[in-house]
């Protein structure tokens, strides 16, 4: 017979939960196989219906997008399926294309197996099938389209590229066209082209080729066959972009394209080797080759043919136009011409006409240096060098003096003869030599001369130079040009007249001394220490004095009387130019008055104090187109074929010093190129170039010269404009409003020539626009375009909305009609923009992101109107607002999204989190950027952006603060036995929980471990945002077991990806051996009626829920020693899972007089084990032998420890009065609470003993873990018998109960005597008698 009962359990939070557990009699918890069987046949006929009825699954979808970059092993799609019975399906797929994917039986998740290619296939289809093991199988056709990523590169065709094209190609033209195809969709497929790399000079030559967007090539320089015949052009093509693995990908490739340039007629001839000259002798043959120019063409590809002709007349020279060598055609003679030097222009001339219809060509100058010839004899004339006149007649006679025995080299005066050679160089080199019969007395000097040079007749023999013998000595002067056999000689003839001397003269040790003294010395420069003369005279005759002569070389030099020492007396007159060399006598007289004499020959040293001296000013004029030369001509007087006389020319820089070359030896100068008037600022006209002549002494000396070249201008040039087209605007309805301007320039440098006109070609609109010239500058000039003051243009009413018109820029000057310019000018008729613009309405729905980064890049695109014809619409981002529900989300999401003005929405953020905020307004306007009137934004619009959210989170368990405990006798199944709450952060199915039971392990008293199956069930409850899982009983509960249930809960929620999370709970499990009997004295019909007092009584007392678990007569059990009539069976169970045994429970009731008199009142008679077993007759006898034998042991061990034992027994009496008396007066308020362990009445915690607020003693053995019986209580009512207090003031009916030890009903007694009967004490709930 099954006993079922319904006990509450008081849980901390206050409520009260109700559960109904059944209970086997005692010693049969298992189940019976028998009863499970007929109630299984019972449940057949209901089951059979059942499966009959069931429906076949619904497989809900048959299309899915993949995305073709999908990895192997990723998530592709779910197969979902319903079935209307909830029976577990089975999932697979077949057909061709199932090759691409693998599927999980179980839950229908479809992952990539095979990599996919939309470009090879972008439709799959297989069959997916679906069982749920009852029904035939399920079978649908699904459809798998691929989506397209950006795995392509754009791929170029028809390779390889290649082209010639001529130089002459112009800008602007499109020269090739590529094309490269992507096979990818969309916006990735879009190819679009750039120029990489431009081989050669990538740095230069990258700008010459621009690409257009369809692939053209087109040319944006001028090209030249001279630099680069060849370019190879490095073209990049990539994609519009797209995504690609979860990466905005932009693909792209490149190739070459080679490009041949070919060569056109367009260059003029250069000639080679320039610059060119020759020389060629005088006197020589007609015919005579001087030299041959070489000019080639400079466009090699072409290599036209080249002629040549000598454009400067009357020269003596001709050239042959074909091989370009040049001969004399005239008789030469160099001392006849101007210069010796002489220019030829010489202009190559090409065969065939070029590009522009004329003959192409180019010229350059020939030097040709004629050189001299020895055909002219030296000649004699009467001047100083300085200032002779070699044109006039030659001199044949001279006369000079000299005086008597003068010394050697001493030479004769008043000669003044130089000899004179016209020839040049080597051929005007002759020499000199004496004749005559006086020839031995003297010589001349110089021996040899080069072109000019002073002559001097000089002593040779002293001796022979005699007055006394003769008066007057003649010679000859022979010069004789040993170079010219024919006409080699001149003679002069040289009459000497000698002065008469006196004798016996002091002596000089030489009778000449040659000294040398610098130019420009300083006074006072000694020129020699000391020149002494000797004198054999002693005395006053032997005294020397010396004195220079003659009087007039005092004024250059000086000597000292005593010492002899030469000195300057005035440097200023130490002037080499003028006086290279002084002769002078140094005179030395005695104390007699007689004289000796020496020559001093002082010799003037050159220094470089004569600057160059330009001869002449340089002023040219000449034409444009023309090449200019001339020679700077200059002399230095310094000593002639030294460094210091020898001149260099050079040209200063300057802003046209790069336009012309001088020789460095002779000042020859030309122009590098003819003259272009065009080319100078200057608006005379003038070029300046100054030439530097120096000499090369130290230090150089030099002298500047300015050469002005004046270039005449010619009408050479018409008019260009400064653009190629031109392009205005004007607005409709602005009569007489200025439209445009456009510039011209003529390059010609006079006012005359550089004068422009402007005006419109009648066309059709031409009538609608008046244009105006002015001049802004020299050769500038603009023509201010403008609407006709008359004319009204209607923007509506007109077919086109431009005028194309031609503007033509004539030179009023020109001869030629056709030297004009044209331009054409496009002029756009504007609609007046005053309308704002709005936001379309259809733009601004709501949109969804997923949160967490899912969704990236452009998810929404908004669209403004303008209803002007002109205007520049962009977006503009105002305000970012965030939510949470209803509430701010605060500034968490102001970069999640990014607003692109031309109206793009995009993801800026992988850190979108619905959590924190779920709803995004984006405040924003577009503004017209072209509005001239009016407001130029929009009203102020709102996007909303909704967050969606993803299941991200795991549920999470709250805290267990509570103790669960289970009584197995009174827990039905279905009975809650405890709860658990658990949360999810995510919504929608994300945020469901499901918990269910993951194991369940018993924790034994002995540390050992069992597990369980089916023994709990747990069921799910939402509640305001979370979920409750009830643990119940799921099968009935083994009573017989001590310790603890761990329960594993896992809770998950109900979204792929699925999260999880578990917890662990301990149930406490009460045993049987906490199951209490109480006897009473009425009757079961009595009991049963008063139940409800009893208990109360009970829980009174004990403060605990009493859990009654039956009622019966006294019949239905053994025999006591009492005359009880019923028994009432029972669980003392606290909240905190202790339960009290029947010593607790005794302790407890004899502790509360007040509670113990009720429940005497209500027939309690004797409290004792869930159930006591009577002993047998057997039983009986044989314990009463045993005691007997025992007894003779026992009573001398008695007899010799009742010393001992009296006196222990009275201190534990004494002891326990003592706690009994602090019980019964203990505060509740000051007890330490602590948790009871579960089915014990132990505590878990120091200080939580009610008994004393003392620690638990662990080595006192309680006895829990045996059976009540078996162990002897250290407690007074070991006897089982309630006694009624016998205090005086406190009036009960007794029992008459006999105690089987006479000491313990004296303990109790004394006990209950010493309560005072009128004093009130509280009864700690969770006192035990152990405790005591």
């Amino acid at each position: 017979m099954i006993d079922e009962h319904v006990y509450c359990r008081r849980q901390r939070s206050g409520s009260v939960k109700m559960s109904e557990q059944r209970q086997h009699p005692q010693g049969h918890s298992h189940r019976h196989p028998g009863r499970m069987a007929w109630r299984s046949w019972l449940l057949l006929p209901f089951l059979l219906p059942t499966v009959s009825g069931n429906t076949v699954p619904i497989i809900n979808s048959s299309l899915f997008y993949v995305p073709e970059d999908l990895e192997l092993g990723q998530f592709a799609f779910q197969l979902e399926a319903y079935d209307l019975d909830h029976d577990p399906l089975t999932y697979q797929i077949e057909g061709t294309d199932a090759f691409y994917f693998s599927v999980d039986s179980k839950s229908g998740r479809v992952t990539l197996r095979n990599s996919l290619d939309r470009e090879l296939q972008a439709r799959l289809t297989i069959t997916a099938k679906v069982s749920d093991g009852v029904n035939s199988e399920v079978s649908k056709k699904v459809t798998v389209i691929v989506e397209d990523r950006n795995d392509n590169v754009p791929v170029f065709q028809h390779l390889p590229y290649n082209a010639d094209i001529p130089e002459n190609t112009t800008v602007h033209s499109i020269i090739y066209t590529v094309f490269a195809n992507d096979s990818d969709t969309g916006n990735a497929s879009k190819v679009s082209y750039r120029i990489q790399e431009v081989i050669p000079d990538n740095v230069n030559n990258l700008q010459l080729f621009y690409i257009l967007s369809n692939g053209s090539l087109v040319l944006n320089g001028s090209l030249d066959y001279a630099k680069n015949t060849f370019y190879q052009i490095k073209i990049l093509a990539q994609d519009g972009g797209g995504w690609l693995h979860n990466v905005w990908t932009v693909q792209s490739s490149s190739t070459y394209l080679s490009l041949t340039i070919t060569d056109v007629p367009n260059l003029d001839p250069r000639f080679l080797n320039e610059p060119y000259s020759g020389s060629v002798p005088e006197n020589c043959d007609l015919g005579t080759v001087v030299l041959t120019v070489t000019a080639m063409d400079q466009d090699t590809g072409v290599n036209d043919n080249i002629s040549y002709i000598i454009t400067n007349a009357s020269v003596p020279f001709v050239i042959n136009n074909t091989t370009g060598a040049i001969t004399v055609s005239e008789p030469l003679d160099r001392e006849e011409l101007p210069s010796e030097e002489v220019l030829l222009q010489v202009t190559a001339r090409e065969e065939h006409p070029d590009i522009y219809g004329k003959r192409a060509q180019a010229s350059t100058l020939v030097t040709i240096l004629v050189t001299d010839v020895n055909d002219n004899k030296p000649q004699f004339y009467n001047c100083s060098l300085s200032s002779c006149n070699f044109s006039a007649s030659a001199q044949n006679n001279f006369i000079g003096s000299i005086i008597e025995h003068s010394s050697t080299r001493l030479p004769v005066s008043n000669l003044n003869i130089v000899a004179y050679d016209p020839d040049k160089g080597i051929n005007s080199s002759f020499e000199l030599s004496l004749q005559g019969l006086n020839a031995n007395a003297f010589t001349v000097f110089p021996t040899t001369i080069v072109g000019a040079g002073e002559v001097q007749i000089l002593v040779q023999n002293s001796s022979l130079v005699d007055y006394e013998i003769s008066h007057v000595m003649v010679v000859q002067i022979i010069a004789n040009d040993t170079g010219n056999p024919t006409d080699c000689c001149s003679t002069a003839t040289v009459t000497i007249e000698l002065i008469d001397s006196n004798d016996h003269i002091p002596e000089f040790p030489q009778s000449t001394y040659s000294l040398s003294v610098m130019e420009n010395s300083p006074d006072g420069t000694v020129i020699s220490p000391n020149i002494t003369a000797y004198d054999p005279d002693s005395g006053v005759l032997g005294q020397i004095t010396y004195q220079l002569l003659p009087e007039n070389i005092h004024n250059v030099f000086m000597v000292n009387a005593t010492s002899g020492a030469l000195l300057v007396h005035n440097g200023r007159l130490l002037d080499r130019e003028t006086r290279s060399i002084y002769y002078a006598n140094l005179q030395a007289r005695d104390g007699g008055g007689l004289v000796g004499t020496t020559v001093l020959e002082i010799t003037v040293l050159d220094a470089n104090d004569m600057a160059p001296i330009v001869i002449g000013s340089y002023f040219i004029s000449a034409e444009e187109g023309q090449n200019v030369s001339t020679q700077i001509q200059a002399i230095d007087n310094d000593m002639p074929d030294s460094p210091n006389s020898k001149l260099g020319f050079m040209i200063l820089p300057g802003l046209f010093s790069n336009n012309f070359t001088i020789n460095r030896d002779t000042g020859e100068m030309h122009s590098t190129e003819p003259l272009d008037r065009e080319a100078l600022e200057d608006e005379h006209g003038q070029m300046v170039v100054t030439v530097m002549v120096y000499d090369h002494g130290e230090p150089p000396l030099n002298t500047t010269v300015n050469v002005t070249i004046t270039v005449g201008d010619l009408n050479d040039n018409i008019p260009v404009f400064l653009n190629q087209s031109y392009e205005f605007s004007v607005f409709e309805e602005s009569p007489g409003s200025f439209v445009g301007e456009v510039n011209a320039t003529d390059a010609d440098r006079t006012e005359i020539n550089s004068r422009i006109s402007f005006r419109l070609e009648r066309d059709s609109g031409s009538s609608n626009f008046l244009i105006r010239s002015t001049r802004l500058g020299p050769g500038n000039y603009s023509g201010q375009l403008s609407v006709d003051p008359e004319i009204f243009l209607d923007y509506d009413t007109l077919d086109q909305k431009f005028f194309t018109l031609t503007v033509l820029a004539e030179n009023t000057a020109a001869d030629n009609a056709r030297d004009r310019a044209n331009v054409s000018v496009t002029v756009h008729i504007l609609d007046v923009n005053d309308e704002p613009p709005t936001i379309q309405p259809g733009s601004l729905q709501d949109v969804s992101v997923a949160e967490n980064g899912t969704q990236q890049g452009l998810i929404h695109t908004l669209n403004a109107f303008d209803p002007d014809t002109n205007n520049s619409l962009l977006f503009e981002e105002l305000a970012v607002a965030c939510f949470k529900g209803d509430s701010s989300a605060g500034d968490v999401c102001w970069d999640w999204f990014l607003l692109a003005p031309n109206g793009s929405v995009l993801v800026n953020s992988s850190d979108i989190d619905y959590e924190v905020c779920d709803r995004v307004l984006l405040t924003l306007r577009v503004e017209d950027l072209y509005t001239e009137k009016g407001n130029r934004y929009s009203q102020n619009e709102t996007l909303r952006i909704t967050i969606t959210d993803v299941n991200d989170n795991a549920p999470v368990f709250e805290a267990i603060s509570e103790t669960f405990v289970v009584v197995p006798e009174i827990s039905p199944v279905e009975l809650q036995v405890a709860t658990v709450k658990a949360t999810d952060a995510d919504t929608g199915l994300g945020g469901t929980i499901a918990f269910s039971i993951v194991s369940v392990v018993l924790v034994e008293d002995s540390g050992s471990s069992r597990p369980f199956e089916n023994l709990f069930g747990v069921s799910t409850t939402p509640d305001k945002g979370a979920y409750i899982g009830s643990i119940r009983v799921a099968s009935n509960l083994d009573e017989s077991l001590k310790g603890q249930y761990k329960v594993t809960v896992e809770a998950k929620d109900g979204e792929e990806p699925v999260h999880r999370a578990q917890t662990v709970l301990s149930i406490f499990t009460v045993d049987q051996s906490y199951r209490i009997r109480l006897q009473f004295l009425t009757t079961v019909e009595e009991v049963q009626s008063n139940s409800e007092n009893i208990k109360l009584a009970l829980t009174t007392v004990t403060k605990a829920a009493v859990y009654v678990v039956a009622i019966r007569g006294v019949e239905d059990t053994r025999d006591t020693d009492v005359d009880a009539k019923s028994v009432m069976e029972a669980y003392f169970v606290y909240s905190n899972g202790t339960a009290l045994d029947v010593n607790d429970l005794i302790t407890l009731i004899q502790s509360d007089p007040v509670g113990l008199a009720e429940l005497v009142k209500l027939g309690l008679a004797v409290i004792g084990p869930g159930e006591v077993t009577k002993p047998t007759k057997e039983v009986e006898l044989i314990g009463i032998i045993a005691g007997l034998a025992a007894f003779l042991l026992i009573f001398i061990l008695i007899m010799t420890l009742v010393l001992v034992l009296t006196t222990r027994s009275y201190k534990r009496k004494l002891n326990a009065m003592k706690a009994l008396k602090v019980a019964t007066t203990f505060n509740p308020a000051t007890a330490q609470q602590g948790a009871g362990i579960p089915g014990t009445n132990q505590y878990n915690a120091e200080g939580a003993n009610p008994m004393l607020n003392r620690p638990l003693d662990p080595s006192h053995d309680l006895g829990f873990h045996e059976d009540s019986i078996s162990v002897t209580s250290m407690n007074s009512l070991d006897e089982n018998t309630v006694n009624a207090p016998a205090d005086d003031n406190f009036e009960v009916e007794q029992v008459k109960m006999q105690p089987t030890d006479p000491m313990d009903k004296e303990v109790l007694v004394a006990a209950l005597n010493m309560k005072e009967p009128t004093r009130a004490a509280y009864l700690n709930t969770t006192f035990t008698t152990t405790d005591l």
